[in-house]
């Protein structure tokens, strides 16, 4: 494992340089990688293992719109695609990624084919990590282990086609067989990861759900919200305020933020912006920190997985959803962001 310095804390990890794509697939050379769903991670998950030269089947309720697309996909029924009990039999490893509602309703079917020496895989410690509230313990006589993409499938798998990989954490909550280190790295290196850093099950869905919550999607969206309202109130039109506040941000500032880091774009910015950046950040930090103690500690207490699991179980759970996710999408902002994009040359 490489080690590097990262502001100061030397972490290890592993590199595609160190452990490349000849050494992953040696590792693997007799398994038979199961993937189980085939909604969010699935797709690229399972293409890419495939591309990259793995022995991969795919598991999917019949019928199903997922079904549907691992046949679009390339996926061939009784070949490399069957009913996800078929599947788990056949895999010697399990790649477990149903949604967490989905996990819990599949576990019983799922378990009864983890026999000895097998691999149970996860994408996220949400099932394991709140075991009280799903479930979800594995037979003491298998591998479990995870690799978690930092980021959605379909940009695991766009970049992977361009050539990079997306960073992912690693982590072996069980290991039976004493190779549970190799199988877990030859997977992360298998998916099309960039490197990988090594975490636990709970550390990592505690990351997880609170970036969820915070500046991947609920606080970014809270602060656009904010700032569009007030352009607004004070009389600005939605176009202005919507370049403002999203269009300048994702498409011109953030991917430079990504190249070259917020340090660089308050070094080369106006002397106007850097002054207003510099006294203003660190209002926005104090102002904002309470909110996520309160959110790590919801996610810490489990919380959130009640809270998660509870709305799943509802019969009327997808109207609901249905309903809230048509509020962002009404919204007189994101409007103006489906108008704004059509105009981008």
């Amino acid at each position: 494992m490489a080690k590097i310095n990262f502001g100061g804390t030397i972490e290890e990890v592993v590199t595609r340089e160190e452990f490349p794509l000849n050494k992953a697939l040696g590792y693997l050379k007799d398994e038979t990688i199961a993937i189980i769903g085939y909604g969010v991670q699935g797709p690229g998950q399972s293409l890419n293992l495939k591309d990259n030269g793995f022995n991969v089947i795919v598991g999917q309720r019949k019928n199903s719109k997922s079904w549907d697309k691992a046949i679009s996909d390339g996926w061939v029924e009784g070949e490399n695609l069957f009913e996800i009990e078929e599947a788990c039999e056949k895999g010697t490893i399990i790649q477990y990624l149903l949604s967490d509602a989905g996990q819990i309703e599949m576990w019983d079917t799922v378990k009864k084919h983890l026999t000895k020496g097998k691999a149970l895989y996860f994408s996220h410690g949400f099932g394991i990590t709140y075991k009280d509230q799903t479930n979800i313990i594995p037979p003491e006589d298998v591998d479990v282990i995870l690799v978690a993409p930092k980021g959605s499938g379909t940009s695991l798998r766009r970049l992977f086609v361009q050539g990079n990989g997306l960073n992912s954490s690693f982590a072996i909550h069980q290991d039976f067989t004493g190779n549970a280190r190799d199988r877990v790295i030859a997977l992360g290196i298998g998916v099309g990861s960039g490197y990988l850093f090594e975490t636990t099950f709970k550390k990592e869905v505690y990351s997880d759900l609170t970036g969820e919550r915070g500046t991947l999607m609920g606080a970014i969206q809270g602060l656009f919200a904010a700032q569009y309202s007030i352009l607004r109130k004070k009389g600005h039109s939605p176009s202005e305020a919507f370049n403002e506040t999203v269009e300048e941000a994702t498409q011109s500032l953030y991917p430079l933020v990504a190249e070259n880091g917020m340090d660089w774009m308050y070094a080369n910015c106006s002397t106007t912006a850097q002054r207003g950046a510099l006294d203003w950040w660190k209002k926005f930090r104090d102002a904002v920190y309470p909110v996520f103690e309160d959110l790590y500690n919801s996610v810490e207490s489990g919380e959130e997985a009640r809270i998660t699991i509870k709305a799943n179980k509802k019969n009327n759970y997808r109207e609901g959803l249905d309903k809230e996710l048509a509020e962002l999408k009404d919204s007189e902002l994101w409007k103006t962001g489906s108008e704004v994009r059509k105009l981008r040359p």
